[in-house]
């Protein structure tokens, strides 16, 4: 299922960001990531198979210029609440939506002068078992 990196495509899509999102954990310099968080849930199954999931993401950003953190995650946050669709270049997943979870949040600052914030989204998707599913759908 390629549902991660077609939400990081489309968050480098926002106009203007300051720093480009990947895939993955933070770095030892600046960096903006998106990662699976635990608890992502099944809602409901389908009879053909498919399932309506909750998954869980975390968005983090490290640097040291705090507006920078601020002026990328606001934007990520109002971004995501405008998002129709995302679609799956391998047929994988229908997209259902996007709740932001919590505001950007300060999580640490090191003795290096390093902040790193957050910002928590929970995404709604159908999950096909087979990716025909959704061609023949």
């Amino acid at each position: 299922m390629d549902f991660m990196e077609r939400l990081c495509e489309e968050v480098n899509k926002f106009p203007e960001m300051p720093i480009l999102c990947k895939m993955g954990y933070l770095g030892s310099g600046e960096s903006f990531v998106v990662f699976p968080l635990p608890g992502s849930t099944a809602v409901r199954t389908f009879m053909d198979g498919a399932k309506e999931v909750a998954l869980n993401y975390e968005f983090a950003m490290k640097s040291k210029e705090q507006s920078k953190i601020h002026a990328t995650l606001w934007k990520v946050q109002d971004g995501l609440s405008r998002i129709e669709n995302i679609i799956s270049a391998d047929y994988s997943f229908e997209f259902e939506g996007i709740t932001v979870t919590n505001k950007p949040f300060i999580s640490q600052l090191d003795e290096q002068g390093w902040f790193v914030f957050l910002l928590d989204i929970k995404a709604n998707i159908i999950v096909f078992n087979d990716k025909e599913e959704i061609n023949n759908g």
